[in-house]
């Protein structure tokens, strides 16, 4: 079969204009190898030369050689479509011979002075995005978009999941932006040879090869409470598995403590977390917000965070006429059951410093399980496993946020979770895991301060 481009990408990259109406102004392709991200990238490129004048400016973080650059790949892509007497192929650029388009390859960290002054660019490709900075996209940005008809290109294996290119590119993209995740089962020029390596690779190490194969990104380090692999499989295991994961209705509400943060609320059939609400609010809002969460509880459980701002919600809702329905949850408590054992000869009191370990504990164990049962066919019984529906509007920066909490070690030698201002630190972000947060609480309805009356939970769930 003659290789040309992989017609899997046929929409991404004819598509002009996305759903909400706003024109396609940059194009994310992320992935693991194999995938044809790359070559398929600079065969668009190279047809889109041939049919008409542009200016590319290809870019990478480092460029010590020509070689480094995509510069090969568009050559070979000139070479498979027989379009050799059109192009000249110089030391350092491509040419067409007859409508002027141009390619022009730069390192970003020794050229960005350079880059800045490069006029009329009608593509920027930027390959490798992963290690693309705040500061670079933002240098680079304006300076091609100031053409009207430019588009920006990014092509990367995403490598940690709390890296600017992922957050920026596929997690919260910009206006304008169609992403597109491809991976090597949609590369039909794979050869057999290739496809029975990369199985070998998956069975002698399942992360890393969904790491290099699949696009999946790293977590911050090993140790993240909830390893991204666990959160992937999770996402509709309800249907990957054909059980039945519904139930009561459950809704964990987090509360913004400043400016920076979000009001958020996840909401759970049962063992499903079908639902996502986020939205900004400030605190002459709090009754209003209230308000709005407590609505999608319906008959459920509402468990909201009741420390800080979140101290007035149950008033709140008391003062407004609903007098049942809702329950703290306070993480800085001790952990609930505290004689129950978590593990053989290891007491809840034992093993956690507070209620919020306690928690991550418990939906980090039941993402374990889920992996287990979606990828190795492990037996677990319903409320013992969780699934995400994939059509959570935000469900990439709810995975982010899920992964990155570490676990640490209190003064007592017990359990607990990386504290936020800890987290915004180590990442350098004023952001919070409001998204995590109220999934959190929205799983364990079992370690809310609820009534008597209202325990045992008709879900049990581990811990």
């Amino acid at each position: 079969m003659r290789q040309t481009l992989n017609p899997n990408l046929r929409p991404f990259w004819s598509t002009r204009e996305l759903p909400s109406g706003d024109k396609v102004i940059g194009r994310v392709l992320h992935g693991g190898r194999m995938s044809s991200k790359s070559h398929d990238a600079a065969g668009v490129a190279i047809a889109r030369a041939n049919f008409k004048e542009g200016r590319f400016l290809c870019t990478r973080m480092f460029q010590n050689r020509i070689s480094d650059s995509v510069y090969t790949l568009l050559k070979d892509k000139i070479d498979a479509f027989g379009l050799g007497k059109n192009f000249k192929v110089y030391a350092d650029a491509i040419e067409h011979v007859s409508n002027g388009s141009l390619f022009r390859f730069y390192g970003i960290a020794r050229n960005i002075d350079e880059i800045k002054s490069f006029e009329g660019a009608t593509v920027w490709w930027n390959e490798e995005s992963h290690n693309l900075t705040k500061s670079m996209f933002q240098t680079i940005r304006p300076t091609v978009m100031r053409n009207e008809e430019a588009e920006m290109w990014f092509t990367f294996n995403p490598n940690i999941i709390t890296d600017y290119s992922y957050q920026r590119l596929v997690v919260r993209p910009p206006k304008g932006f169609l992403v597109r995740q491809i991976n090597y089962p949609e590369n039909p020029y794979l050869n057999d040879s290739a496809i029975l390596d990369i199985e070998k690779e998956f069975e002698e190490d399942e992360d890393e090869a969904a790491h290099i194969y699949l696009g999946v990104p790293r977590s911050s380090d090993s140790r993240s409470y909830i390893k991204l692999t666990w959160i992937n499989a999770a996402v509709d295991a309800h249907i990957k598995l054909g059980i039945d994961l519904s139930g009561p209705k459950n809704v964990g509400y987090d509360v913004a403590d400043d400016g920076g943060d979000r009001c958020s609320a996840t909401i759970f059939n049962g063992g499903i977390a079908t639902h996502l609400d986020a939205w900004k609010a400030s605190e002459d809002e709090l009754e209003e917000s209230a308000l709005r969460a407590f609505k999608h509880a319906g008959n459920g459980l509402f468990a909201y965070d009741c420390i800080g701002v979140g101290a007035g919600v149950g008033s709140t809702l008391k003062g407004k006429g609903f007098n049942s329905g809702y329950a703290k949850f306070h993480a800085g408590e001790s952990p609930k059951f505290p004689d129950k054992e978590y593990a053989l000869k290891v007491k809840n009191k034992d093993k956690f410093e507070n209620r919020k370990a306690q928690a991550w504990q418990s939906v980090s164990d039941r993402f374990r399980n889920t992996y287990n049962a979606v990828v190795k066919g492990i037996k677990y019984p319903p409320d013992q496993l969780i699934s995400i529906s994939s059509l959570i509007p935000e469900i990439e920066g709810l995975k982010t946020e899920l992964a990155t909490p570490h676990r640490e070690k209190s003064a007592r030698d017990k359990d607990m979770v990386e504290k936020k201002s800890a987290i915004k630190k180590r990442l350098k972000t004023e952001e919070s895991p409001d998204l995590a947060d109220s999934f959190i609480m929205g799983a364990c309805p079992h370690l809310a301060d609820t009534k008597p009356e209202l325990e045992p939970m008709s879900i049990s769930f581990v811990n």
